[in-house]
């Protein structure tokens, strides 16, 4: 489902100096699986899965997800994940059921299978509060939101970084 090779991200420092924010990863997710990158503050995990979601350009290095190019094919890339990044970045004036129809509609859902389908995943996350306004939420509640609106389309592939 995600395969890396050589992925690398490199970014001009203070005065101009070179940063290898990720420098030759490889690796490969198989379906079915769930995998996590681990390592110290800084070691590029953020940048990596933003490359991955199409969000970074690689510098250097190729990735797929989903059978997909992520920098010749970023579309269908988006299509095929769900990302959830560090922050839960939600619309405080959108009520939980609104904000994650609305990622629904972004990835093309509409109508009774939309509906039906934030009706199972808010079931599945035991979210009884998809009334309330996103601002009036607890952290947890925002993040079971946030995950929420990462589920909604069903991807076949997830990626969460620091989902907790």
């Amino acid at each position: 489902m995600i395969e890396a090779e050589n992925l690398g991200k490199h970014f001009r420092g203070p005065h101009r100096s070179l940063v290898r924010a990720v420098d030759g990863v490889s690796f490969r997710c198989e379906p079915g699986q769930v995998y996590g990158l681990l390592g110290a503050n800084g070691a590029g995990k953020t940048t990596t899965l933003r490359m991955l979601a199409t969000l970074l350009k690689p510098s250097a290095g190729s990735a797929r997800v989903a059978g997909h190019d992520v920098r010749h094919d970023s579309p269908a890339v988006r299509s095929n994940i769900g990302f959830l990044s560090a922050a839960t970045a939600l619309y405080g004036r959108l009520t939980a059921q609104e904000m994650t129809e609305y990622f629904g509609r972004l990835h093309g859902m509409e109508g009774a299978t939309l509906r039906q389908r934030v009706q199972d995943v808010f079931e599945r996350l035991e979210i009884d509060f998809g009334d309330r306004r996103c601002d009036t939420l607890s952290t947890g509640m925002k993040q079971k939101v946030s995950i929420a609106r990462t589920l909604v389309h069903d991807p076949p592939v997830m990626i969460f970084d620091e989902p907790t």
